[in-house]
């Protein structure tokens, strides 16, 4: 294996040669070969082989068993869909996981330009700042930086948040009937703080969103910048062809 293949680190290649062998020769259950005989296949260490295959098993692509081997991973999670109306916590508990949040940082602060422009407001009009890891299982799966109008959502605290789903909050303490939200996907790769936070390495593909939330009368009541997994999420969307004319 070829050092520095479109800069790439070793442990990386590994990986995706991995991964392509899973995906087109193995099984669910089948045994990899162990340590040594990857080592000596690929010309790389054993620290290599071992930082590929803990990859591997934080990806959920593979079983490492203590004195047995490392393993095929059963499918047993759904990757969870992003189209439609959009909530985390409710779709993590349609698949049955249990989802969780931690609270990264909270604060109020003038809006910049940007965030003043997409939440239609005045440069410097206030809003609420902050950044939350959203877990299932106490798996990291997405990092979120949102902004809220401050005028729309007074006392509006980080406990509530941490305690409550966002449209919980929204709809229910502060009675904004959430009519519309739109968001825009795009393919990425981690930076070294976003793959601390999900717990992959940096590089990773990971997908990113941009939400803006419209409530019953038109308003925009939130603005949203999240970086999710892509080995845990899926975009899915069906196209219907109109009536032929002519």
């Amino acid at each position: 294996m070829a050092s520095g293949t479109y800069g790439q680190p070793l442990y990386v290649q590994l990986v995706d040669a991995l991964r392509e062998k899973i995906d087109s020769d193995m099984a669910p259950g089948d045994l990899l070969p162990s340590e040594r005989e990857l080592s000596e296949h690929y010309g790389l260490s054993r620290t290599t082989v071992r930082q590929a295959l803990r990859e591997l098993e934080s990806m959920g692509l593979v079983d490492r068993r203590h004195g047995k081997g490392t393993f095929v991973a059963e499918p047993h999670v759904e990757a969870t869909n992003l189209s439609g109306t959009y909530s985390f916590t409710e779709q993590m508990r349609r698949l049955g996981r249990n989802p969780s949040t931690q609270i990264i940082d909270f604060d109020v602060v003038d809006a910049p330009k940007q965030v003043a422009s997409n939440l239609d407001l005045p440069l410097g009009g206030m809003v609420y700042s902050f950044r939350r890891l959203r877990l299932a299982d106490g798996v990291p799966m997405m990092v979120e930086r949102t902004y809220l109008p401050a005028s729309v959502f007074p006392g509006l605290t980080s406990e509530l948040l941490a305690q409550n789903p966002l449209y919980d909050v929204i709809e229910k303490r502060y009675g904004v009937i959430i009519r519309e939200a739109k968001e825009e996907f795009s393919a990425s790769l981690a930076s070294g703080e976003e793959a601390f936070r999900l717990g992959i390495s940096e590089g990773s593909a990971v997908l990113r969103l941009v939400r803006r939330t419209r409530d019953d009368v038109g308003q925009i009541v939130e603005y949203t910048h999240s970086v999710a997994r892509a080995d845990q999420f899926k975009y899915k969307i069906t196209h219907y062809r109109g009536q032929p004319t002519g």
